[in-house]
């Protein structure tokens, strides 16, 4: 079985060793296709505490860390210019 992976924007690292993922899913609207963007949160386990808020990052989905922390960072694809 394929092991799920998203790709979303760091929005928090204020815990320790957990971030909080925004993903964005784009689909068009059935009857007047106008593109909609539903967004999701994940808390992700960041053990090295290396991201910061603005990262775009790499997670993937692991057995159950805590009540809701169900992904683990995989990579960091870019570093946010913003300095935290």
């Amino acid at each position: 079985m394929p092991v799920k992976q998203q790709v979303g924007i760091v929005i928090s690292n204020k815990m320790q060793k957990t971030i909080v993922v925004k993903v964005e899913n784009r689909y068009p609207h059935p009857m007047y296709a106008k593109t909609l963007i539903k967004t999701k949160k994940y808390l992700a386990h960041d053990e090295m505490g290396t991201c910061n808020i603005g990262d775009k990052v790499l997670v993937q989905e692991c057995r159950p860390l805590s009540k809701r922390k169900r992904w683990k960072l995989v990579e960091i694809l870019s570093k946010s210019s913003l300095i935290s």
